[in-house]
């Protein structure tokens, strides 16, 4: 705002301490982060993003990953959160997944665990190489959930219908990479079967007829098999998950969101703005001529997806 004499600019999101520590840096030039803990180093570097000081969130990140590796094995979902809400943070991105992919059991039992992001969760319990078993990660899913529902006890003996069917909401995303065939027998009875009423009806009498019947061979075209077929792999996006590609999968096949899945659509990435740019001339020179593509833009600041789906054929 300029009212003629002074040009007022408002940040309402940096605090004036922080503010100080970015002032010093740009007269300076210097800023000693041995004096900071890592909590306001994180906020330094949100700090210099939205002041657009590109040269200096390199070097905050390396000082973070050297130096408060135990304070963020601590705080994961901050960090995580933090560095996929914006492509400035490549390295926190890099450190975030190969700490998922590599040591995922400290994640698993961080004191914030509970506040973790359902798509955190989802990326995590998709690694290949948990170090434990399923029924462990069954385990961790069940205590997330709960946890986002005050007043749910660990105890379903005493749940209603309205408890499960709020643990259910809040789980149906993350019960498709549930592998309840790698339970044992007595695995499924002892910590699954109770909670019963939260796995989806098609899926809960499929186990329950393979756990009674070893010669049972469970119907592989249901739906909650058909959401494993879209492979997490083929989903190359910062933005949707495997979920929203099932939704877009529904869409294409003009099906309704209650609908079964019909087709598992393999999604193949052609444009990245943070990789590629954001010009109008860099997305034609790369869509153009492109047939059956789905455009996924993220309204920044916020968890707001926008898209369309362009198909186009040619007939001679």
């Amino acid at each position: 705002k300029n009212d003629g004499t002074l040009s007022h600019i408002k940040l309402p999101n940096i605090s004036p301490e922080i503010f100080q520590i970015i002032l010093r840096y740009i007269y300076g030039g210097k800023v000693s982060l041995a004096e900071y803990d890592a909590s306001d180093i994180i906020k330094i570097l949100d700090a210099a993003n939205k002041l657009s000081l590109q040269e200096i969130i390199p070097c905050l990140q390396s000082f973070l990953i050297k130096n408060k590796s135990n304070w963020m094995e601590q705080n994961f979902n901050l960090i995580y959160q933090t560095s996929f809400e914006n492509d400035s943070f490549l390295e926190l991105q890099k450190y975030c997944s190969e700490l998922m992919s590599k040591q995922s059991g400290k994640i698993f039992n961080s004191p914030d665990f509970t506040s973790i992001s359902e798509k955190c969760l989802i990326s995590l319990i998709q690694q290949n190489n948990l170090q434990m078993s399923e029924v462990q990660v069954w385990e961790y899913v069940l205590k997330w959930g709960i946890a986002q529902n005050p007043g749910l006890s660990s105890d379903p003996s005493n749940y209603s219908d309205d408890d499960f069917n709020a643990l259910k909401n809040t789980l149906q995303q993350c019960i498709p990479f549930i592998k309840f065939m790698e339970f044992t027998s007595k695995e499924f009875y002892n910590k699954a079967y109770q909670f019963k009423k939260i796995i989806p009806k098609d899926l809960r009498e499929n186990l329950i007829k393979c756990f009674m019947d070893n010669d049972y061979k469970p119907n592989t075209k249901s739906e909650s098999q058909t959401i494993k077929e879209i492979s997490s792999k083929d989903i190359d996006s910062k933005i949707i998950t495997i979920q929203h590609a099932e939704l877009i999968s529904k869409w294409i096949d003009r099906l309704e969101i209650t609908d079964k899945i019909k087709n598992s659509y393999e999604f193949k990435l052609i444009l990245r703005g943070s990789r590629d740019g954001f010009t109008p001339k860099k997305f034609h020179e790369i869509c153009d001529n492109q047939s059956r593509t789905v455009i996924i833009i993220k309204v920044k600041d916020s968890d707001e997806i926008l898209g369309g789906i362009r198909v186009l054929e040619v007939i001679f």
